[in-house]
């Protein structure tokens, strides 16, 4: 999340990644976290439903981001938006530069 890579000089802007995910929730997932929320506590199903897309989502940042040559990818950012009803989007963004 930082502006800069330590050690390296930003010589070219070349544009923003982005990678993206739509995960919905899944009905044995929704169970157990109705009955999980009926007790309290983390809903853990929901908990790595998440962790997977984020990392979905950062993979496809990645990869979007060495198809446009960059060497490096700062002011990286998260965010997420609602789909529909039981689903929503993941996106990993950030400004795709190159290296000296």
């Amino acid at each position: 999340m930082a502006d800069t890579v330590p050690g390296r000089e930003v010589t070219q802007v070349i544009g923003i990644a982005r990678g993206s995910v739509v995960r919905a929730r899944f009905f044995g997932r929704d169970f157990i976290a109705g009955l999980r929320n009926l007790v309290g506590g983390e809903v853990t199903e929901y908990t790595k439903l998440l962790a997977e897309a984020r990392d979905q989502a950062l993979g496809r940042l990645v990869a979007h981001a060495e198809e446009m040559g960059a060497d490096a990818v700062v002011t990286f950012r998260f965010s997420t938006s609602s789909v529909m009803e039981g689903s929503a989007e993941i996106l990993a963004y950030g400004t795709a530069v190159k290296l000296s």
